[in-house]
């Protein structure tokens, strides 16, 4: 059996991918590193309260075999671009060093959809950075997921996203072949499309990247799941 490690529990992503990863077969250990204490407890799971930034001064290495990242904001909630980019790219480094550190061979990232280092956006040009950064920690396998806009109900209310999607959802019998992977994205697809890429074979040694539509289609829910 095995040890998953998980940071960005709280997020939109990350809240259904705990769910998933709790209740997979091939993890009978889920480590969630956080900024603050969860609201759900498993027999499975084990937190870790830390500050992203400290994670190389934790008492006991963060053991584990694959890591799941889900960490990431927006710059309107991080409030500047430096403090943007503390979270997508120093937060996301920090965590891979840590799981790399203490043993994992696998990591699995959230990133997003236009992930490029040379893209002009700044939100896609750290995302692409941080993806390239990723890229030479030294993990056996690394997947990276770049869902389009993500669906699900958030804490915090965002006329933007909601907008957005509205859009999307009327546009999406029109986004087909190449353009499909812009269609809006439902956040639990997400992490059932990051768990069921973990327990196959799915990717071999080395880098592979999933885009939207990829994911949409590892992610379809079985009969008893919605989204």
């Amino acid at each position: 059996m095995a040890t998953a490690l998980i940071a960005g529990a709280t997020g939109l992503v990350g809240n259904r991918l705990l769910d998933q990863l709790v209740g997979a077969a091939g993890y009978d250990r889920v480590v969630a590193v956080t900024r603050r204490p969860l609201e759900v407890q498993h027999p499975k799971l084990v937190e870790v309260v830390a500050d992203f930034a400290a994670l190389d001064r934790l008492p006991e290495p963060l053991r584990g075999d694959d890591a799941f990242c889900c960490l990431g904001t927006t710059l309107r909630r991080a409030g500047s671009r430096e403090a943007f980019r503390a979270v997508d790219h120093g937060a996301v480094l920090a965590f891979a060093w840590a799981a790399r550190r203490g043993g994992a061979r696998r990591f699995f990232a959230v990133s997003a959809l236009g992930a490029d280092p040379g893209a002009r956006l700044f939100y896609n040009r750290v995302k692409g950075e941080t993806e390239q950064a990723l890229g030479v920690l030294g993990f056996d396998t690394l997947g990276i997921f770049r869902p389009g806009l993500l669906l699900g109900p958030r804490a915090e209310y965002r006329f933007g996203e909601r907008l957005g999607a509205v859009g999307l959802a009327l546009a999406a019998p029109l986004l087909i072949g190449g353009w499909r992977k812009y269609r809006a994205i439902p956040a639990a697809r997400v992490a059932r499309a990051m768990v069921r890429v973990a327990a196959s074979d799915v990717m071999a040694q080395g880098t592979t990247v999933f885009e939207s539509d990829a994911i949409q289609d590892l992610g379809r829910p079985g009969e008893s799941e919605r989204a």
